[in-house]
C-alpha cells in the first residue's frame, strides 16, 4: 500500500511530463489506488536472504533494499511526510553578466541586441540618477560609447548570423555564434525574474506536511494531510483527515472542509448537519468479481517486484550519511537532522526516461495479470464507452472496465500499427526527440536511511520536473517520509474529538445515500441556480429521475 503510495505521489511531482501523465494514465493510476481499497495490503514476497550487507557494492544496495521494501509491506508503522518545492535551481547559478551564458533580454532573438542595450542603457541612468548626474555629462561618456559600441557589433553581428546560413563563406564571431545558435534553449531575464518571484512568494513560505499510521493486519491506514503558508504578515493552514476502511474499501474525508462550499453551491438546506462529521465513500459497490482486490494488490506487488528485479544495479549504492549534506542541489535543511542521523544510507538514482519506462512495465504486468484472471472485465469496446455516461455505466466494475480499457488503449498507443503516413511518422519522431530532450534534463533520485538494526527509518524522494529546455534548471521536489513505532498515546487526528477519531455510522454520512436524496430534492424543484444547471446536464441524473427544471 505505502509503495503504491509513493508511485502515485512520485508520479504527480512529474506532472511536468505530457507523455507520462495525460489523462489515460492519471485514470489508470486512480485504478491502481482505488482497488488498493477495496481489501486491504496483503503482501507478497521475494525470498531475498542478506537484509543489510557490510560489502558496499551497487549489488549490495539493491538486494539489501529490495529485502526492506519488501519487509515494510507487513509492517505496522506511524508516518510523518514533508514535501517542499523549490525553483532555486533556475536564478541562483545564473551568472548575470552579459555573457553566452547569462539569460537572455528578450524571448526574441531579432530583438537581442535591441533588448540588451536598451537594459544596459536603462542601468546606467540608474546610476546617475543615484549620484545626482545627467546620464548626458561628460562622467558617462565613456560607458554611452561602450553600450553604442556593444550594439553595433552585436547588429552586426547577428546580420552576419542570418546570411551565414544561406552562405557559408560568412563568418560570425565564436561569442555570437554560439550566443544566436542557443538563443532560444536559453531562459529570459523576465523568466529569472518571475523564478525569483515565484520562490519568494510562494514556494518558501508554503510547506504541504502529512502524518498518521498504516496498520495492514488491521485493514486500517489514516493521514492528516495539511498545507501551511507563513509569511511576514499572513499565515494560515488548511488540514483535511483521511481515514481508510482498507477490509470495506471505504474511504473517509472530514466533512467541515466541504460543507461551506457544497451550502452555498449546491445544498441550500445543508445547515450545520455536516458538522464533526465524516463523509463516507464506498469504493466498491459490490458489482466486482469476488477476489478482486485482493488479485489487484498481488498483481501490484508482483509488477513492483519484476520492475524492481529488472532495474540496471548502476541505479544503486551505498552513500555516506555525512554526504548527504554536500549534495546539488541541496537538500530542504529542516530535513537533513533526520537524515544525517542514519546509520546507512542507500540511493537510487534514474533518469525520467527510466523512470518513464519503469511505469510502462509496471502498468503492463498488471494489465496482464489482470486481463488474465478476470477476462469478463476486459472488453474491447470499453475504450469507446468511455465517454457513454448513462446511469449502468457509474458502477464499481464498469469503471474498473474502462480504466482498464484506458491502460490498453495507452499501451497500443506505444506500439507502431505502420498505417501512419510520412508526415504523421515524422511529425510523431520529431516530437518524440523533443520529450526525450526534456527527459534526459530531468531525474528522480531516492534516499533510504537505516539505523544500527538495519530498520528503514526515512526514504526521501526527489525529483526534478523536467525544463522546456536543455540549458534550464529544473524545479525541484523534495519529499521525506519518516518511519517510527505506532503510539497509543498519541491520538491519530490531534484536531479532532475524541469520539470520532474512527469513523462509524452515527458520525459519519454515507455519500451514495445523499447524492440520490440531493437529486431527488432537485427533481421536486429545489436548490441553487447553479445546482440546478449542473443536475440538468448530469445524465446520470437525467437516467434516475428525468430532467430537472
Amino acid at each position: 500500500m505505502k509503495k503504491a503510495h509513493q508511485i502515485i505521489a512520485s508520479r504527480l511531482s512529474s506532472a511536468s511530463l505530457a507523455s507520462v501523465l495525460n489523462g489515460n494514465r492519471l485514470f489508470a493510476g486512480a485504478l491502481v489506488t482505488g482497488a488498493l481499497l477495496l481489501t486491504g495490503c496483503q503482501s507478497t514476497s521475494l525470498d531475498h536472504s542478506n537484509a543489510m550487507t557490510a560489502k558496499q557494492t551497487p549489488a549490495a544496495a539493491k538486494t539489501a533494499l529490495a529485502t526492506a521494501l519488501q519487509k515494510q509491506r507487513r509492517q505496522s508503522f506511524s508516518y510523518h511526510s514533508n514535501l517542499e518545492i523549490s525553483n532555486e535551481q533556475q536564478f541562483s547559478d545564473i551568472d548575470t553578466k552579459i555573457d553566452a551564458k547569462a539569460p537572455v533580454a528578450s524571448g526574441y532573438i531579432d530583438e537581442y541586441c535591441e533588448d540588451t542595450h536598451d537594459q544596459a542603457y536603462a542601468a546606467l541612468i540608474t546610476q546617475a540618477e543615484a549620484q545626482n548626474k545627467d546620464i548626458l555629462a561628460a562622467d558617462y561618456d565613456a560607458q554611452r560609447t561602450v553600450l553604442k559600441d556593444t550594439y553595433l557589433e552585436c547588429t552586426d553581428a547577428y546580420e552576419a548570423w542570418v546570411e551565414s546560413k544561406y552562405d557559408s563563406e560568412i563568418t560570425v564571431p565564436a561569442f555570437y555564434q554560439q550566443l544566436f545558435d542557443n538563443h532560444d534553449d536559453r531562459s529570459t531575464a523576465q523568466d529569472i525574474k518571475k523564478a525569483k518571484l515565484l520562490d519568494a512568494y510562494v514556494l518558501k513560505p508554503l510547506s504541504i506536511n502529512a502524518q498518521g499510521v498504516y496498520q495492514p493486519m488491521a485493514g486500517k491506514a489514516t493521514m492528516l494531510a495539511s498545507a501551511q503558508y507563513q509569511a511576514r504578515n499572513h499565515q494560515s493552514s488548511m488540514n483535511q483527515p483521511i481515514y481508510l476502511d482498507l477490509k470495506n474499501g471505504t474511504i473517509y474525508l472530514w466533512a467541515d472542509n466541504f460543507a461551506m462550499f457544497n451550502s452555498e453551491l449546491l445544498d441550500d438546506k445543508l445547515g450545520t448537519k455536516w458538522r464533526d462529521k465524516w463523509l463516507k465513500l464506498a469504493i466498491n459497490d459490490g458489482t466486482l468479481p469476488k477476489g478482486f482486490g485482493t488479485e489487484l494488490i498481488k498483481s501490484h506487488f508482483a509488477a513492483l517486484d519484476a520492475t524492481f528485479d529488472a532495474a540496471p544495479i548502476s541505479q544503486f549504492d551505498y552513500v555516506a550519511p555525512n554526504t548527504l549534506a554536500s549534495l546539488s542541489p541541496k537538500l530542504p535543511a529542516h530535513q537533513l537532522p533526520a537524515m544525517l542521523a542514519s546509520n546507512q544510507v542507500i540511493r537510487r538514482v534514474q533518469s525520467a526516461e527510466s523512470y518513464e519506462q519503469f511505469y510502462q512495465d509496471y502498468m503492463r504486468i498488471v494489465y496482464e495479470r489482470m486481463s488474465q484472471r478476470y477476462p469478463e472485465l476486459v472488453k474491447e469496446s470499453a475504450a469507446d464507452e468511455v465517454g457513454n455516461t448513462d446511469a449502468d455505466k457509474f458502477t464499481s466494475k464498469a469503471l474498473v472496465q474502462q480504466m482498464l480499457a484506458m491502460i490498453k488503449s495507452d499501451m497500443d498507443s506505444d506500439v507502431d500499427s505502420g498505417s501512419e503516413t510520412i508526415e504523421e511518422t515524422m511529425a510523431e519522431a520529431k516530437e518524440k526527440t523533443a520529450e526525450s530532450a526534456m527527459l534526459s534534463n530531468a531525474e528522480t533520485q531516492e534516499l533510504y536511511g537505516f539505523d544500527k538494526g538495519g530498520q528503514l527509518k526515512w526514504q526521501h524522494l526527489r525529483s526534478e520536473l523536467p525544463s522546456e529546455t536543455a540549458d534550464s534548471k529544473n524545479m525541484v521536489i523534495d519529499v521525506l517520509q519518516q518511519y517510527s513505532a505506532i503510539s497509543a498515546k498519541n491520538m491519530v487526528f490531534p484536531n479532532l474529538p475524541s469520539d470520532v477519531q474512527v469513523p462509524n455510522v452515527s458520525n459519519s454520512i454515507d455519500m451514495r445515500e445523499y447524492g440520490s436524496e440531493l437529486m431527488q430534492y432537485y427533481r421536486d424543484g429545489n436548490g441553487t441556480a447553479i445546482g440546478k444547471m449542473m443536475f440538468s446536464v448530469m445524465p446520470m441524473a437525467k437516467e434516475k429521475f428525468g430532467t430537472i427544471d
